[in-house]
């Protein structure tokens, strides 16, 4: 059992292992904690479900995630996005790269969705700096070269 006090749960339409094993694949530092399969479950819904869902468990770069495989009836939306703090451009290309292929899309201002719709923020620690700067000239470069960018290119936001 985590000591998190607050799990983000995760749904998706089916197959909770790879959707694990795709994060586990992006994240390095994580890792699969528990994998469940339930059948011949009652719809909870009454909609004539099958009955069968599947769980999931992963840490990624520290926070515990939990997977639910339950069908096609709630998608991700933007109301809610992870943002990866990263260490350096470097950083901020390899997920934006990895978030985005393969079925993801690249969106304005630093945002992108992974391939099951999830939508991330891909910032570069350096970026708070810039924005909460008290140099006025330094803070508003760095907002409006934002507006300007899909991914975030810190060089072009100094």
């Amino acid at each position: 059992m985590s000591n998190q006090k607050i799990t983000p749960c995760l749904w998706v339409e089916k197959d909770a292992k790879s959707v694990a094993e795709y994060y586990l694949s992006i994240f390095k530092d994580g890792k699969l904690k528990d994998y469940r399969l339930f059948e011949n479950m009652p719809s909870a819904d009454g909609s004539g479900n099958d009955g069968r869902f599947d769980t999931a468990v992963m840490e990624l770069a520290g926070v515990e995630f939990s997977i639910l495989a339950a069908g096609p009836m709630f998608k991700f939306n933007e109301a809610i996005s992870l943002v990866i703090n990263c260490k350096d451009q470097d950083e901020v290309d390899y997920y934006w790269e990895a978030l985005t292929s393969n079925g993801g899309e690249e969106g304005p201002c630093g945002w992108c969705k992974d391939k099951y719709g999830l939508s991330w923020q891909v910032v570069p620690v350096e970026y708070f700096e810039l924005i909460h700067s008290n140099d006025n000239v330094v803070r508003e470069k760095a907002l409006m070269n934002t507006f300007k960018q899909k991914k975030l290119i810190l060089s072009e936001l100094k």
